[in-house]
């Protein structure tokens, strides 16, 4: 759409706000769940350690939101991603304990989970096999062979440097001063810098090419809040252990997957098969291959989840993943994807899978029990896909 700059300048906060209701409301409704549990516990969820926590104990949910939200957009599901996680999971600690090393380890599971993705693609992409069938299969096919495999019994790792991936940290010891490392504080700034250049280069970009954006007050204030909430983030690190590894390897797949959906040809064709397949495949679009390449690329994360989860269990446990696959889910829905497909970001999916996690974490440390945290993570995903279908009614999508 093209609108004149001018003409955006002239648009009030009230008017903004309910335009962008939709892709706002799951940040506001974070802020609050987190502010709400910081009263409720006394502030101890806001502490750097609890902060460094949350990003250690869901990373391996957040890897699998960023494929899920690509096969939810597409139309698809995806019920087999628990199962696959401990698959690749048990498969990573016995390569690893052969001997072999940590960066061979990590690319070989990797390969193996795009593989299984290849043959789960396959079923569903050019044999017509609906996803939620094939994936249930999946399901049951990659949890038997687990047990196979494990003997349905843990599988110890030979030493702690695995572990390294989950619960280790970047430092520089030369910038470790008073208990404060700096270097996550340096890492903080870059990242606040490029972050400036690149948001002002895109809006340049837009302006140049007559492109709606926000008018500069509003721009300006939603640079403030993000350079604010990076530096307090990076503030937290560097007040506890420093820059997680986890956190980087997390960084790293959602930069690398926001700019596929965004900037390539392939993230186009993703929206496109999930707004309409028959209308894709009629503008020239191979809509068989979109959706085979997702299911790929969601097998290639599994397996990366799997071995986060097996490096923070510090073993692979036949059980592991269970539920994974709901967990990833609902953060998908929570983020503002569309169950009709079409809808949804990797920014919205991390964000769902953020609130799932503070209310865990928040609940935990209030010594709520299991059987409540799942009651309250049920109405909050009814809440959101509620949310979701009336949004789409008022705007006249469904």
């Amino acid at each position: 759409m093209k609108l004149k700059q001018s003409a955006s300048e002239q648009v009030t906060f009230i008017e903004l706000a309910k335009a962008n209701v939709r892709n706002y409301s799951m940040f506001l409704m974070l802020a609050l769940i987190f502010i709400v549990f910081s009263v409720l516990t006394g502030g101890v969820n806001f502490t750097s350690r609890n902060i460094t926590n949350l990003f250690i104990q869901n990373s391996y949910i957040l890897i699998l939101a960023v494929g899920m939200v690509l096969v939810i957009i597409i139309g698809n599901i995806d019920l087999s991603v628990g199962s696959l996680c401990a698959f690749t999971g048990a498969i990573s600690a016995m390569l690893y304990n052969t001997g072999m090393g940590m960066t061979l380890t990590l690319i070989l599971s990797v390969l193996i989970g795009l593989g299984l993705g290849v043959f789960q693609g396959f079923w569903i992409a050019y044999l017509k096999i609906p996803a939620f069938i094939v994936t249930l299969a999946g399901m049951l096919l990659f949890r038997g062979l687990t047990y196979i495999i494990t003997n349905v019994s843990p599988i110890s790792l030979r030493d702690n440097e695995f572990r390294r991936i989950s619960s280790g940290s970047i430092t520089v010891e030369a910038l470790h001063i008073g208990g404060i490392h700096y270097f996550s504080l340096l890492v903080g700034a870059v990242l606040i810098v490029l972050y400036v250049v690149l948001a002002l280069w895109s809006r340049n970009d837009k302006i140049k090419n007559q492109f709606e954006v926000l008018p500069l007050r509003y721009f300006i204030m939603k640079m403030v809040f993000t350079v604010g909430l990076i530096a307090l983030l990076f503030w937290k690190f560097a007040d506890y252990r420093g820059i997680p590894m986890v956190a980087v390897l997390l960084a790293v797949v959602i930069a690398l997957f926001v700019f596929i959906t965004k900037s390539t040809i392939l993230g186009r064709y993703i929206y496109a098969v999930g707004g309409n397949a028959k209308s894709a495949k009629l503008s020239g679009i191979n809509s068989e291959r979109v959706i085979f390449t997702v299911h790929i690329i969601m097998g290639g994360l599994s397996a990366l989840a799997g071995l986060v989860f097996t490096a923070y269990m510090n073993s692979a446990l036949p059980q592991a993943g269970q539920l994974f696959e709901l967990d990833a889910i609902a953060s998908c829905f929570i983020g503002g994807a569309s169950a009709s497909g079409g809808v949804g970001t990797i920014i919205g999916a991390i964000t769902g899978g953020m609130v799932m996690g503070v209310i865990n974490n928040g609940m935990s440390l209030m010594n709520i029990g299991a059987d409540w945290q799942y009651v309250v993570k049920a109405s909050v995903l009814l809440l959101a896909v509620l949310y979701d279908t009336t949004t789409r009614r008022r705007s006249g999508l469904v």
